[in-house]
């Protein structure tokens, strides 16, 4: 296993019992607010990415800030104390990804499908209600639609469900006509 795959590994398994952790407290929806204002706090605050992901920060300005946060914020008490461990552990700086991959396990064990949809432009709730709409008829009810702009894509959108992916963006037309240019 190379050391990536072992971090990944790793990841996943915090993240795993930090979900049994809150489900044998019986606190996994309260938790799942929770850490999505943790995920929010950090794509919007630099200083909060820095404390976590500057390896300059010692163990106590990192554990000294989360406790000002977890109190600040009231957070679940078992939530709290695994931050703390991830800081003790050296982890503080995968917070992110074992935060995303616990959403995944709570995702899962609710048995919801994970769709994901970039488009060129915002969308209107009422456009993001259809397009869910019509997905839910394919793929079933218990569907999950997570939206992201993305102007890179120039034009159309991307969804993929599961290991499924339906490319309707321009870019990606373009790359297409590129390579058939090349391949003449």
């Amino acid at each position: 296993m190379t050391k990536n795959n072992l971090s990944i590994s790793a990841n996943n398994s915090y993240s795993q019992a930090l979900y049994e952790l809150v489900e044998e407290e019986k606190a996994i929806e309260r938790v799942e607010k929770e850490v999505l204002s943790i995920l929010k706090l950090i794509s919007n605050n630099q200083e909060f990415i820095n404390l976590i992901k500057d390896p300059r920060n010692t163990q106590k300005e990192q554990t000294d800030s989360i406790n000002a946060i977890c109190e600040s914020f009231k957070l679940n008490n078992t939530l709290s104390k695994f931050l703390i461990f991830l800081i003790t552990k050296r982890r503080l700086f995968f917070l992110e990804k074992i935060l995303k991959d616990f959403l995944i396990i709570c995702s899962n064990n609710r048995g919801e499908i994970i769709a994901k949809l970039k488009a060129a432009k915002e969308l209107s709730v009422s456009e993001l209600e259809n397009i869910k709409n019509n997905l839910k008829e394919n793929f079933g009810s218990n569907l999950k639609l997570s939206f992201e702009y993305d102007p890179t894509i120039l034009g159309g959108l991307i969804v993929q469900v599961g290991s499924i992916m339906i490319d309707t963006s321009i870019k990606s037309k373009l790359q297409q006509i590129e390579n058939n240019m090349i391949e003449a």
